[in-house]
């Protein structure tokens, strides 16, 4: 029997969702240097330990995004695979460390954090957009049987679920004017980021165990 005209189709198969991985980096990329300008700009205007957590983490998912776009731009990206992991471990824990830092430094007595509309909106905006953009990588990665795109789509994930840790931290600290409550935001948001990039350090050796089992199965 000839298996050509499946191959062809498997093959158009992949170069289609390949395209789309690409597509979605991009405007994560995008989406995610305006959020960590606005970010940063905002957190150091309120001396805010959460929104410069936040500022990161957006920074760290551009570096993360580019990192995949590195991946697939080789001809076989499986053979950058191992590597992209790594680096997406590596940027999660230097988000962590300086984050903690910050936030231990405003617990200790530093100047309080100011209330700051600016992070409240952007916070709302992240909570709609970024948990969109990691769905749909996630499928398009999961289909493609890409591990680096699976956990970049986790990390757009985590930025959504922090954008509701930040609005927290924030909402507490504007309405209550609890200022602990910013940098406990800030240290829920460093916790988060030493998990995931654990998990990205450990994703090859999990694909490698999930496609043992497949070959086993088949």
């Amino acid at each position: 029997m000839d298996h050509a005209p499946e191959h062809a189709l498997e093959r158009s198969r992949r170069s289609a969702l390949t395209r789309r991985v690409r597509l979605l980096v991009a405007a994560t990329i995008a989406y995610s240097a305006f959020e960590t300008v606005v970010a940063l700009a905002a957190g150091r205007a309120a001396g805010s330990s959460a929104l410069l957590g936040f500022g990161l983490d957006s920074g760290v998912e551009v570096a993360s995004a580019a990192i995949v776009a590195w991946q697939f731009a080789a001809p076989v990206p499986e053979t950058r695979e191992r590597t992209a992991l790594r680096l997406i471990a590596f940027a999660f824990f230097a988000l962590s460390v300086v984050v903690t830092a910050d936030a231990v430094r405003l617990l200790l007595g530093a100047d309080a954090p100011e209330p700051s509309p600016v992070g409240i909106a952007l916070a709302l905006t992240s909570l709609v957009v970024s948990p969109a953009l990691a769905l749909a990588k996630r499928r398009a990665g999961r289909q493609l049987g890409s591990p680096t795109a699976v956990a970049d789509s986790i990390q757009t994930l985590m930025c959504g679920a922090l954008s509701a840790v930040l609005l927290v931290g924030l909402g507490l600290n504007a309405v209550l004017g609890w200022a602990w409550a910013d940098p406990l935001a800030g240290l829920v948001i460093a916790g988060w980021a030493v998990h995931e990039g654990v998990e990205a350090w450990r994703g090859d050796a999990r694909t490698a165990r999930g496609r043992e089992v497949t070959d086993d199965g088949a």
